[in-house]
């Protein structure tokens, strides 16, 4: 129990660490090649603070242990969302730009509706849903599923891409490099390797620490884990929202939860279909709600205000003790 307890701090010290160099290495990166910050929050820094729930997800799919794939790929969603942006909304108003709102929160919520409907599409057609408990099984997340979220996130990678290099050359040179490319490398390189090494001692430990206190696979997957593999998306997108890089820290949060919905759980549930039971399918629900919560909140005024950001955090409080309950 206390070598546990130790390889977390250890772990939390390495999320820090990281967060902050590859903020800046990523930062430095934006500047360099005229890429805006919340194209770089999408992609790149997505996409590395997304790497500890790629290999939980991926380990628990080989093991068949389907239920903490599914249960961390929309619990870290959820925690994304209501905490992450929520902590950073209480740290420093976060701005929200209007593509965000109008591009890549919809597709978000689009991507958990097509599994939620193609899991579960025979089950609520014929109405058994509610007359089913818990954790009865309400469907799977099949291969045909997978392929179409794997698609759909290289078109969404693709159009990416598309639009940054469309802006970059609209845009004026008024940024100059302030940093060596070998060290923007550099930074960038340790800064994801902290995070990830971090993000996994942090996991491995909270999980030896849940099974000591005798919670059950599923409800460790949808909180421990799942906070476990967020806090990289939480550190960095603190980092950069102290560091004025907003709209990095919001291009983290969205980034992540489109590539933990169509990538990790299309990886996933490619390697072996994922089981769906009553219990993920109503997580995917709320998932939905708080994602359109959340979408009202930027709507308004372009921006999450400390107000709307403790009303975020307060529903997660509220989340996790109705996991903890049911």
């Amino acid at each position: 129990m206390i070598v546990n307890v130790v390889i977390l701090i250890v772990g939390f010290i390495a999320l820090i660490k990281g967060a902050d160099m590859f903020v800046e290495g990523s930062s430095a990166l934006a500047k360099a090649f005229h890429v805006p910050g919340l194209i770089i929050g999408l992609t790149i820094v997505a996409l590395g603070t997304s790497a500890p729930e790629l290999a939980v997800s991926t380990v628990a799919a080989l093991k068949g242990s389907n239920e903490i794939a599914l249960s961390n790929v929309v619990g870290s969603n959820i925690f994304n969302l209501l905490v992450v942006l929520g902590v950073c909304a209480l740290i420093h108003p976060v701005p929200v730009e209007s593509e965000v709102n109008k591009r890549d929160f919809p597709i978000s919520i689009i991507a958990v509706i097509i599994v939620m409907i193609g899991s579960c599409f025979g089950t609520v057609i014929n109405g058994r849903l509610t007359n089913m408990k818990m954790y009865d099984i309400a469907g799977n997340v099949s291969r045909w599923i997978s392929a179409i979220l794997i698609i759909s996130f290289v078109f969404y990678i693709g159009y990416l891409i598309y639009d940054s290099k469309k802006k970059s050359s609209e845009e004026s040179e008024d940024d100059k490099q302030k940093m060596a490319f070998w060290k923007i490398i550099l930074f960038i390189l340790i800064g994801i390797g902290l995070i990830i090494g971090g993000g996994q001692a942090v996991v491995y430990s909270a999980k030896e620490i849940a099974r000591v206190l005798g919670m059950s696979e599923t409800l460790i997957g949808l909180t421990i884990v799942a906070v476990g593999t967020s806090l990289p998306e939480l550190v960095t997108s603190i980092v950069a929202a102290r560091k004025g890089e907003t709209g990095m820290a919001v291009g983290n949060v969205v980034g992540s939860n489109i590539f933990n919905m169509l990538f990790i759980l299309g990886i996933s549930s490619f390697i072996s279909p994922i089981s769906v039971n009553v219990a993920s399918f109503l997580d995917m629900i709320i998932l939905v709600v708080v994602s359109c919560i959340t979408l009202i909140f930027s709507i308004t005024k372009n921006s999450i205000d400390r107000k709307e950001g403790l009303v975020m955090v307060l529903i997660y409080v509220a989340d996790v003790i109705f996991a903890i309950c049911r």
